[in-house]
């Protein structure tokens, strides 16, 4: 858990400042990987209450009086507070806008139009900016005065009918999977704007929403859906794990546990599980058919522990694994070898352990020992840069 001897001129954003005015999860998680590229992040927070992930606990976990979720979203950056409302502060704002690379907000479509932050009059302040709004649905359509929220966006974009067996209702994915895809389609987005601001000099306007980062997940899926019957697929009855994945994709009980096993042929499995009921089942009724062949296959495993089927199954190149829960992963030498977690110190002395950025430069992980900064701790300094002081 140390982190990475790359100073910040190592890093490939180094020089590039970034205006992170957004809120809760997708933006400020796209600031953050900013940050671990490093970049110099600047929060600008309302000067009251400051972002409202900061009173946002999950788990009731809290650090330094901000939520553990604000520290783990808001790493190596740096805070400014100013009310965006007050004109005085309006033209500070203005005058860091005009040093900045890339500005990132996730207010409601035309807050920032109200404001006098809108794209046209920003790129009026500054041509080279890359500005990058996230919204829950897009900027037009019924749907855009909707809360961008993440279990909100997977129930409308269809994500929880995949999830679950047959005779489930629907099943939501268990954490921000459209935040941070999002956040991940973000970054990519604003770092190929910076690439062509290097060849033209010119920013421009990014916009990406939760629920098109749904529809993306689910491409494979939904090529399936809108080229066949269009009707909604049906789950397996038992180990359902991909609405159009044919048997044995799925998970199985075990004696002891449970065991995950994928594209895998049915005669191959009628020889490796010595399960000759199988050998009834031609290979292109394994997914028309998946009702029947998984039973057979759940009662077999069933009788073995995980390690036996391993044992089985690795040597002959099945493609299977056993299911870890999260403190079984904590103690595996495969999550040691990852090297993914780094201890973090807020400038209060508190250390947190948390996840690294999940890329490599010249073999390291970018990793910085810097928290999430206290609310406008680093306004004077910001504004003594500016000559504002």
């Amino acid at each position: 858990m140390t982190a990475s001897s790359k100073t910040p001129a190592d890093l490939p954003l180094d020089g590039v400042r970034v205006l992170d005015f957004a809120q809760f999860l997708a933006g400020p998680y796209a600031a953050m990987r900013l940050a671990d590229l490093g970049a110099d992040v600047i929060k600008v927070e309302r000067p009251k209450g400051g972002d409202l992930c900061r009173s946002l606990a999950v788990n009731d976990q809290w650090l330094d009086g901000d939520s553990l979720l604000f520290h783990s979203i808001n790493r190596n950056k740096r805070s400014f507070a100013a009310d965006l409302k007050n004109p005085e502060d309006l033209e500070r704002v203005k005058a860091l806008i005009a040093t900045a690379d890339v500005m990132i907000h996730n207010f409601r479509p035309g807050v920032m139009e109200r404001i006098g932050l809108g794209h046209e009059v920003v790129a009026g302040l500054n041509p080279g900016l890359v500005y990058a709004a996230v919204s829950g649905y897009g900027t037009s359509g019924p749907w855009r005065e909707k809360p961008g929220q993440d279990l909100l966006a997977q129930s409308l974009s269809g994500i929880t009918w995949l999830q679950g067996n047959a005779a489930d209702g629907p099943v939501p994915v268990g954490f921000a999977l459209l935040d941070i895809a999002t956040a991940q389609n973000l970054v990519q987005g604003i770092l190929a704007a910076l690439l062509r601001r290097g060849r033209t000099g010119k920013g421009g306007l990014l916009e990406v929403d939760l629920m098109s980062s749904g529809m993306d997940l689910q491409f494979e899926q939904l090529t399936c859906f809108f080229n066949g019957d269009k009707r909604q697929p049906a789950r397996s009855e038992i180990s359902n794990a991909n609405v159009y994945g044919a048997a044995p994709y799925g998970i199985y009980a075990t004696r002891d546990g449970h065991l995950a096993v994928a594209m895998t042929p049915l005669a191959r499995l009628a020889e490796l599980f010595d399960l000759p009921a199988l050998r009834a089942f031609d290979q292109s009724e394994a997914l028309k058919r998946a009702n029947e062949i998984k039973p057979l296959l759940q009662a077999r495993i069933a009788e073995k522990t995980t390690a036996d089927w391993l044992a089985v199954l690795e040597p002959t190149d099945v493609w299977c694994a056993e299911i870890l829960d999260w403190p079984a992963l904590a103690d595996s030498a495969g999550f040691a070898a990852l090297d993914i977690l780094q201890t973090i110190r807020n400038a209060a002395g508190s250390e947190t352990v948390m996840v690294k950025s999940p890329m490599r430069f010249d073999g390291q992980r970018p990793a910085s020992a810097r928290g999430a900064p206290a609310l406008g701790a680093d306004t004077e300094t910001i504004l003594n840069e500016l000559g504002l002081g």
